[in-house]
């Protein structure tokens, strides 16, 4: 019966690479799937390729390559990746050259192109405002707009014989749907098994975190290793059955309780995970240890796609200045206090406008906002006081704020860090399937 194994290279734009190295030598796989693109993320780089057009990829993107293209080409293994970011076509001349620079050659590398649907977006609103889920964005400040690609134009890509396949934003699941739906010929219609091959996307799009890494927590569940934690691997079959596993050298754990926690990761409805290829269906899934670190996984359905793509918005939103300062010793906890006194009143006396203020002693309540119980009062904290602002003017403001309480009060304070920075909000909209063109463009070493 014939198998298809996909291993992780990656679950995030700053994941670890040499977990990835170790699957692409020792894996003996199939696919090597990198998943590196967070609603933010693809936004900043809409602005970095805004800057220089032949930027706007993953700034990981060359140093991933050059570790794993030589032994996933020995190997005979494919590369999936998003990590084209805003700029597929030129990710791809990336890694035309760094194998040029490796001295490998007969590489046939495709970029998909189409994701970026800003256009189409515009003219879904009026000229000053577009209605989205969360809120109403003026216009002039999106920035970018990028579709949720399905599995179908990866399929595209290798059937007409691409080796590495760079994406822009794909869903996430899709990237690992596209080559169970090329190897084992599933047709686009099969809700079924394109139920169950999202269902193994899910289970493998955030690397370490099914091997331990996100469910570690020091006492309870222990997890061995974790600075040498594995990258898993799936090995599906062509009945639709599958197994989860990591390298047996590999540190972290692969069990049915890391599995399931990362079933229920971002999950709303389990009966309907909306994704553009499929609803999937997970309220009926299983888990079955095999042994160490080897499960099965059973269940899983599908049913008849919505036919729209979701889409995320990136829009410039406002400026957050920030400032920080620590007290220690005798009193500390007092002149914290004492300090956020002092801010908020200086806010009222300068007139700042701002939009949002939020003030935190850390170490007392900067997560768990009322938790203190007055009784073990630390000897040292941190004040962090933060503002959005409409422009960076007035963000800039909070900090030096902070800053003057080294001789305004109250008492022994240092250690001051201050930062304005921009913020990038995400919204999210629908667009018709039909309405989003794509395209594949073929670069070949």
């Amino acid at each position: 019966m014939k198998n298809v194994r996909i291993g992780v290279g990656a679950g995030f734009s700053g994941d670890r690479i040499e977990p990835a190295a170790d699957l692409a030598r020792h894996g003996a796989l199939d696919y090597l799937v990198f998943e590196c693109l967070a609603e933010r993320t693809i936004a900043l780089a809409q602005g970095e390729k805004a800057k220089d057009p032949a930027k706007g990829y993953d700034n990981l993107l060359a140093r991933r390559m050059q570790a794993v293209l030589p032994d996933c080409v020995k190997n005979g293994t494919r590369i999936i990746t998003n990590m084209g970011a805003a700029n597929p076509a030129a990710a791809a001349g990336v890694v035309r050259d760094v194998a040029r620079t490796l001295g490998i050659s007969g590489l046939k590398i495709a970029a998909v192109l189409g994701d970026d649907v800003l256009d189409l977006v515009l003219k879904q609103g009026d000229k000053n405002v577009l209605a989205c889920q969360e809120n109403d964005i003026p216009t002039h400040t999106i920035i970018s707009a990028n579709a949720y690609l399905g599995a179908k134009p990866i399929v595209e890509a290798l059937a007409a014989g691409a080796d590495i396949i760079i994406t822009g934003r794909a869903a996430d699941p899709a990237m690992f749907l596209a080559p169970l739906v090329h190897e084992l010929g599933w047709s686009f219609e099969d809700w079924s098994s394109l139920g169950k091959g999202t269902l193994y996307g899910h289970l493998m799009e955030c690397s370490a975190q099914i091997s331990g890494g996100y469910f570690a927590d020091g006492l309870h569940k222990i997890v061995p290793n974790l600075s040498k934690v594995g990258f898993p691997f799936i090995d599906v079959c062509e009945d639709g059955t599958a197994v989860i596993s990591k390298l047996p050298h590999s540190g972290g754990l692969i069990s049915k309780a890391t599995c399931t926690e990362q079933l229920l990761y971002e999950i709303h409805d389990p009966q309907e995970y909306f994704q553009p290829d499929v609803i999937a269906d997970f309220s009926d899934v299983g888990f079955q240890e095999l042994g160490e670190n080897k499960v099965q996984v059973s269940g899983g359905s599908g049913k008849p796609k919505t036919g729209k793509i979701k889409v995320s918005v990136g829009y410039s939103d406002c400026w957050i200045g920030e400032g920080q300062i620590s007290y220690a010793g005798p009193l500390a906890l007092e002149r914290s206090k004492l300090a956020l006194e002092i801010l908020e009143d200086r806010l009222v006396e300068i007139a700042l406008p701002v939009q949002e203020k939020r003030a935190d002693l850390i170490g007392i309540d900067s997560i768990c906002e009322g938790s203190f119980d007055g009784q073990a009062i630390p000897n040292e904290i941190r004040v962090r006081f933060a503002a959005r602002c409409q422009n960076q003017e007035d963000a800039a403001r909070i900090g030096e704020e902070v800053d003057a309480l080294y001789l305004n009060g109250p008492s022994g304070g240092g250690g001051v860090t201050k930062q304005v920075r921009k913020v990038v909000s995400i919204a999210s909209c629908y667009l018709d399937e039909d309405a989003i063109e794509t395209s594949i463009e073929f670069l070949e070493v």
